[in-house]
Parts: structure tokens; C-alpha cells; sequence
């Protein structure tokens, strides 16, 4: 293969894992970084451009949800697996509260781990694929808000606000389908693609986060409602 599929860049303390992933993420043809604690982690993001983070939680120092809030709060918006030790569901809710995108327990096969990577990164590209002549057609207003599809970025009384990869397929979701009923299988499907394996619970929490970013009062939405027995309606312009 004349080129890497992608950058990977892996933050975890476990020096063997960290070996272990660089062989097996580099047979696959990606290109990988790999780090042990939030620092260098830091300085490799500063310095570099990479496509998926595979964080873990129980890192020392910084541990991995502190670091994923802040890289979030600070405007990244790199695709993140979060690695959590215990496999607690609390745990993962956590991570995608944070603002991860996907999350795996350990121990697991590094094939799931490459599953995961290969999905986001096949969204990054078909969400990338629609940037160029159609992206200032790809504007899609409501409320005070822009959602333009080909660049993927949203903006607030024309300011910038950062999305998660995660974030913005969801929310584009909603925008292409406004006043539709859409069930959380559907949003799953339209979102991250059929071949995503996620939970409810996942979808409930990226809808509370987006809420969080367009809302003017997440607990009442104007925008993302909740259809009770169904899922959730998008609407644009509540009357």
C-alpha cells in the first residue's frame, strides 16, 4: 500500500498494548502514533494531524475523561474511542457525555478495536466526500444557526461552533429529515451507518449534547424534541 488508510494516534499507559496496537493497527496499513499520559499526547496533537484518538480512561495523571472533556472544551473535534478498563455502562455514558464518540471495554479482540476505527474513519471520508462545488448549496438554517453540510461546521449568529464527528452526523441526520419522527435504529443507521453497533443510550446521550450546542434551554428543545414511543423530531423553525 503506497499510503497510510489513516492516522491513528493511541494514548495508554499499558506499555505492551501500546506495542501490541502499533503492530496490529500498522498491518492494516495505518499510520500510528502511540503515547502513555495526556502530555505527550498534547504535544502529538499540536504538532500533527490524525484521524481517530484511541483514548484510555485509566491513564495516570490526566485520566482519559478529564482529557477527552478538555480536548472537547477546546474546540478538537477528532473522532475518539474511549478504552474503559472496568466495563461499566456508567462508564461509557460518562465517555460519550465528555464527548467521545465510541467506546470499547477491556480486554477486547484489536479486530473489534479496528472495526470501530474503520467506521469512523469511513464517516470522516463520506462527510468529507461532500465538501467542494455543493457546500454552499449544503446550508441548512434554524434558529439562529447554520448547518453547512459540506464543510461540516455549524455556526451560531455567525460564530463557529465546534462538532464532534459524532455530533455533526447526528445533528445532519436531523436537519435532512426535519418534522420526520425518526426512531433511534434509524438515527443510528443514518448517523454512523448500518454496520455501527451502538445502544439507545448512546443516541439519548448525543441528543443531549447537541441539545447543549443549539438550544437556547436544553431541558425545554425547540429543536430536538422527544416523540415519546418513537425517538425524536427535528424541527427547524417551531412555530
Amino acid at each position: 500500500m503506497d499510503e497510510p488508510l489513516a492516522r491513528i494516534l493511541i494514548a495508554d499507559d499499558e506499555a505492551d498494548l501500546r506495542v501490541l496496537l502499533q503492530r496490529y493497527l500498522g498491518d492494516q496499513g495505518y499510520a500510528v502514533r502511540a503515547v502513555e499520559s495526556a502530555a505527550p499526547l498534547d504535544r502529538l496533537l499540536a504538532r500533527e494531524r490524525f484521524d481517530v484518538l484511541v483514548l484510555d480512561v485509566m491513564m495516570p495523571g490526566e485520566d482519559g475523561l478529564a482529557a477527552c472533556r478538555r480536548l472537547r472544551a477546546q474546540g478538537e473535534t477528532i473522532p475518539i474511542v474511549m478504552l474503559t478498563a472496568r466495563g461499566d455502562p456508567v462508564d461509557r455514558i460518562v465517555g460519550l457525555e465528555m464527548g467521545a464518540d465510541d467506546y470499547l471495554p477491556k480486554p477486547f479482540n484489536p479486530r473489534e478495536l479496528l472495526a470501530r476505527i474503520q467506521a469512523l474513519v469511513r464517516r470522516q471520508r463520506i462527510l468529507g466526500a461532500h465538501a467542494g462545488p455543493m457546500a454552499e448549496e449544503g446550508e441548512i438554517a434554524f434558529g439562529d444557526h447554520v448547518l453547512n453540510l459540506g464543510r461540516r461546521s455549524l455556526r451560531r449568529a455567525g460564530q463557529e461552533q465546534p462538532l464532534t464527528t459524532g455530533e455533526f452526523g447526528l445533528l445532519a441526520a436531523f436537519a435532512q429529515h426535519p418534522n420526520r419522527p425518526l426512531g433511534r435504529d434509524r438515527l443510528l443507521e443514518l448517523a454512523r451507518g448500518r454496520d455501527h453497533e451502538a445502544t439507545d443510550r448512546s443516541i439519548d446521550v448525543q441528543v443531549m449534547r447537541l441539545r447543549k450546542l443549539i438550544e437556547a434551554d436544553p431541558a425545554q428543545p425547540r429543536h430536538i424534541r422527544t416523540v415519546w414511543g418513537v425517538g425524536y423530531v427535528f424541527v427547524p423553525d417551531p412555530a
